[in-house]
């Protein structure tokens, strides 16, 4: 599929707004209020946005770019290793030793079914044929 054929706000490329169109006079007159009245609690408050903006990225350090290992890594002195007694064993391996269950049939695909009787695995094979 192209491009051109997905939605707008599917794009990465960000779209811009365009200016701001007014139902009628009346509400641009509100808006341009408001806008003014927010600058101005902004002044009272003494928040300056593109001042506090400017001096936040000014005092910030500058970037440093190295191409070792980062710092702290592989440096792990001070966590204690989990000591046990002796090498760890490889766990039992898992056998049914029961007398219910004669065998495992496949009944559609790679579905496993457990047979419990000859009947039953007489009656799987011909439901696979069929």
């Amino acid at each position: 599929m192209t491009m051109h054929l997905h939605h707008p706000s599917l794009s990465l490329a960000g779209k811009k707004k365009g200016k701001v169109k007014f139902r009628n006079a009346e509400e641009a007159r509100k808006s341009r209020q408001l806008d003014a009245d927010w600058q101005e609690l902004q002044k009272k408050w003494g928040v300056d946005a593109d001042a506090k903006k400017r001096q936040r990225a000014m005092s910030a350090p500058a970037l440093t770019y190295s191409l070792g290992a980062p710092a702290g890594r592989g440096n792990t002195n001070h966590i204690p290793s989990k000591v046990t007694a002796g090498a760890s064993t490889a766990s039992v391996t898992k056998v049914y030793t029961g007398t219910k269950v004669k065998g495992i049939a496949t009944m559609h695909k790679s579905n496993a079914v457990p047979v419990f009787s000859d009947e039953e695995a007489v009656e799987i094979s011909r439901m696979r044929r069929g």
